[in-house]
């Protein structure tokens, strides 16, 4: 997934891919300790993509507290 992709989302969307692609890493993780996993390089991919989707959600808190008012 591109992280253009990723800014298009919102941040309820961007809250629920976290979620399934920390599941899928959970399941590819499982399937790695047991020999079953077919493609080792999905592993890595979904790692980064649950990094790039963290990194966008953090830049979106950030951008939030220097606007004006943004700070709790």
């Amino acid at each position: 997934m591109k992280a253009s992709e990723l800014r298009g989302l919102n941040a309820e969307d961007a809250k629920n891919k976290l979620e399934e692609l920390e599941e899928e890493a959970f399941n590819l993780r499982f399937q790695h300790v047991s020999g079953q996993l077919t493609s080792p390089i999905r592993l890595r991919q979904v790692r980064r993509d649950i990094a790039r989707v963290r990194t966008l959600m953090r830049e979106r808190d950030l951008q939030q507290q220097s606007l004006p008012g943004g700070e709790s």
